[in-house]
C-alpha cells in the first residue's frame, strides 16, 4: 500500500464515518477496485477506525467527561447500596439508555465472520444494496417530524431500536451513523441529541470491533509499515472531526435530504456496477489493478 493510498483510505473514512453514507461501504468499494480487499485492507480499516473514534472524543469530549463521571458515580451508589434511592437525574438516564442501546451488539459478536466475509469477498453487490437501505432511511427520517426527545425524555425503546439499527450497521453500505440517526429522528428524538447519542453510542461498538479483530491481527500480522498505519490513522482523525462538524449544521439545518439522493443514487450505480462485475469476471477490476499497477 503507497502513501496516497493510506491518505486517500483516511480521507474516506474520516468523512464517511460521520457524514450519512457509509465508510465501510466507501472503503469496500475503494479496496476492491484498488485490489487492497482481504486481510490487509481489514486491518487498515480497524486503524481507520481507531482514527475516528478519537475524533469522536476530542469533538465531544464534555459531554462524555461527564457521563464518565456520572458512571462511575452510579458504581459507588451500587456498592453503597443507594443505585435505586437517587433520583435519576438525565445524565444519569443517558448512561443507562446507552448502556440499553449496547445489548445487541452481543449478537454481532456471534455474527462477526458473516459481517466480514460482506467486506472480504471479491464483489460489491452488497455495498450497492446497502447504500441504497441508508438512502430510504435518511429519506424517511428528512420528512418525519420530530418529537425533540432528550435524555430527559428519550424512552428504553428508542434506546433499544436505536441499538438494533447498530447492531445491523457493520453491513458494508450500511453507513452507522446515517442509520442510528435517522432511527433516532423517527423514534423522535430531537435532531442534535439524535447526533450526540449516535456518536457516543459508536464508542463501544467501535472499541469491541478491534477488541475482536486483536487474535486475528496476532495470528496473521500486521502486513503494513507503521509510517502507512499513522498517517492513516491521522488522516482519518483531522478529516473525521471535519465531518463531526459539518453533520452538526447540516442536521439543523434538514440538509440529510442531499445524503438521502447522494447514496440512492450511488446504490443504484454500484448495484449495476457490482453485477457487471459479477458476468464480466471483475473485468473493471483488473483493469483499475492493471492501471494502478
Amino acid at each position: 500500500m503507497s502513501v496516497w493510498q493510506a491518505i486517500l483510505q483516511g480521507m474516506i473514512q474520516g468523512l464517511t464515518e460521520f457524514l450519512p453514507v457509509s465508510s465501510s461501504g466507501h472503503l469496500s468499494i475503494f479496496q476492491y477496485f484498488t485490489g487492497l480487499s482481504g486481510e490487509e485492507g481489514a486491518f487498515f480499516s480497524i486503524v481507520l477506525h481507531l482514527g475516528t473514534l478519537v475524533a469522536v472524543v476530542i469533538a465531544f469530549f464534555p459531554t462524555i467527561f461527564g457521563l464518565v463521571q456520572e458512571g462511575l458515580a452510579m458504581l459507588g451508589d451500587l456498592f453503597r447500596g443507594q443505585l435505586f434511592r437517587k433520583r435519576v437525574t438525565p445524565r444519569r438516564r443517558m448512561v443507562l439508555l446507552l448502556i440499553l442501546s449496547l445489548v445487541p451488539l452481543v449478537a454481532v459478536v456471534f455474527l462477526k465472520d458473516w459481517y466480514e466475509s460482506f467486506s472480504t469477498d471479491n464483489g460489491i453487490v452488497v455495498e450497492g444494496l446497502c447504500l441504497i437501505l441508508t438512502g430510504i432511511l435518511l429519506t424517511l427520517a428528512n420528512r418525519c417530524p420530530t418529537d425533540g426527545k432528550n435524555a430527559a425524555t428519550m424512552t428504553p425503546a428508542d434506546a433499544l431500536a436505536i441499538g438494533i439499527t447498530q447492531a445491523l450497521a457493520p453491513l458494508p453500505g450500511l453507513s452507522r451513523s446515517g442509520s442510528t440517526i435517522s432511527v433516532g429522528m423517527l423514534m423522535g428524538l430531537g435532531k442534535k441529541f439524535a447526533v450526540t447519542f449516535s456518536f457516543i453510542m459508536g464508542i463501544p461498538a467501535v472499541l469491541g470491533a478491534v477488541v475482536l479483530e486483536i487474535p486475528g491481527v496476532i495470528e496473521n500480522g500486521f502486513g503494513l509499515p507503521a509510517h502507512i498505519l499513522i498517517i492513516g490513522f491521522v488522516t482519518s482523525l483531522l478529516f473525521g472531526l471535519l465531518a463531526i462538524a459539518l453533520v452538526n449544521r447540516l442536521v439543523v439545518s434538514d440538509k440529510f435530504r442531499f445524503f438521502a439522493w447522494y447514496t440512492l443514487i450511488a446504490g443504484g450505480v454500484v448495484t449495476v456496477l457490482g453485477l457487471f462485475e459479477l458476468f464480466s469476471g471483475h473485468l473493471l477490476q483488473q483493469m483499475i489493478v492493471g492501471m494502478l499497477g
